[in-house]
């Protein structure tokens, strides 16, 4: 048996690790007005947040079609695939995963598990990983999942932004409060876990850093940690200089936030994604 693992842009996986792992990822759509790019291919991160201020209208996002993932299951059949575990961003942020589902529905030449990461950035990512690592021990899907699923629960995503501004875009935050938040120099703290998105509001710069810090502290020791940041390398940097030592070593992954969740956290963005050690050694 030959199990392939698919997961979305979003994942915010390193291409070296995509490539060692075979790793299939679909790319979300980022449009500007009648143009259409596809996340990480005809788009690059670079590119995405050096004309982000300039695009008019501003970004927005769509989820790939069914048929993409259809294609794209297909495509792995034909090279040998016997299984297929597609891991995606969270259902509460995108209609990804119910893409993915009516494209696994559709597909006859291959079986394809559809998993909802409940998570996002490399949340996803994190997942994706452990279950390819798992494949080239030999792992079974069914043992697969159950890891999975132990990860999801261990795996914290929070980040700082700089700006309301590209939420309110999105429409992801209603225009009072984006206009109340700024002038009172309100900065978003966006915290992840097991589905449910929340927030909280601080009043600095320096602050946001501050809680940064208090949740790395919060929720380690670590098994995996991920720094991602947009447009702010320098300031995740000085962080990560204050962190540090709470961090494994060798297992540490930074990198810039890909442009389908850029459009709406916009520039100024620093975060982690986390996995905490099981106790239990699962």
């Amino acid at each position: 048996m030959t199990l392939r693992i698919v997961t979305d842009s979003t994942c915010d996986l390193p291409q070296a690790v995509v490539e060692a792992h075979h790793i299939k990822i679909v790319p979300i759509f980022v449009n500007v007005g009648s143009q259409s790019f596809r996340d990480g291919i005809d788009l690059t991160r670079t590119e995405f947040y050096e004309r982000m201020a300039s695009f008019t209208p501003p970004a927005t996002t769509a989820a790939p079609g069914p048929d993409l993932f259809k294609k794209t299951y297909e495509q792995l059949a034909n090279e040998g695939a016997t299984e297929i575990l597609s891991v995606h961003i969270s259902q509460s942020l995108s209609t990804t995963v119910l893409s993915a589902q009516k494209a696994a529905e559709e597909t006859s030449i291959v079986p394809v598990t559809v998993l909802d990461a409940r998570q996002l950035s490399m949340g996803v990512g994190f997942q994706a990983l452990t279950a390819a690592q798992e494949v080239m021990k030999g792992t079974p899907l069914k043992d697969i999942l159950v890891k999975l699923e132990d990860q999801i629960k261990r795996t914290h995503v929070f980040a700082a932004l700089d700006t309301l501004d590209f939420l309110h875009r999105s429409g992801r935050m209603n225009f009072a409060m984006s206009t109340l938040g700024t002038l009172m120099q309100i900065k978003p703290f966006l915290k992840m876990y097991d589905g449910i998105s929340s927030a909280e509001r601080v009043r600095t710069r320096k602050g946001a850093m501050k809680r940064l810090i208090e949740l790395i502290y919060e929720f380690g020791p670590y098994e995996k940690v991920a720094m991602l940041y947009s447009g702010a390398k320098d300031r995740a940097e000085e962080l990560f200089d204050e962190v540090r030592h709470l961090l494994p070593q060798g297992n540490l992954i930074q990198g810039e936030l890909n442009p389908a969740l850029g459009v709406h956290l916009g520039p100024g963005v620093v975060g982690f994604a986390t996995v905490t050690k099981s106790p239990e050694g699962v």
